[in-house]
């Protein structure tokens, strides 16, 4: 079978093309892989679970009998020992688990209006 002469720069330019389009769609177009999206789904429930446990955080602190005293402490520290502290109170443990989130700790610390890391 023979194929007319102008099919060759037509398959070529099909094929360019189409490695173009992709790789235009795939940096400036939007366009996301699957992983690419469960990477974002996962990062965004993250996100959604903390500010949805903040409430909790604030709860706790205020049913804290040393609040004043663990208040106090939470300003005299800076940056990320104040994240470290507010962990150790125990008020940014997610319920269920062992271990604080620090994810939660900052939240809890912006929402109490002592800065956070």
């Amino acid at each position: 079978m023979t194929f007319p002469e102008w099919t060759k720069p037509g398959v070529y330019g099909a094929l360019v093309g189409a490695v173009a389009v992709s790789i235009l769609g795939f940096t400036w177009g939007g366009w996301t892989t699957a992983g690419g999206a469960q990477e974002m789904a996962d990062s965004f429930a993250a996100e959604q679970v903390t500010l949805a446990m903040v409430p909790v955080c604030l709860g706790l602190s205020e049913a804290d009998v040393e609040r004043v005293e663990i208040l106090a402490t939470l300003r005299e520290a800076s940056g990320f020992q104040q994240r470290n502290a507010m962990m150790e109170t125990g008020w940014a443990t997610l319920p269920g688990t062992d271990a604080p989130s620090r994810d939660l700790a900052d939240a809890c610390l912006a929402e109490l209006a002592l800065g956070g890391s």
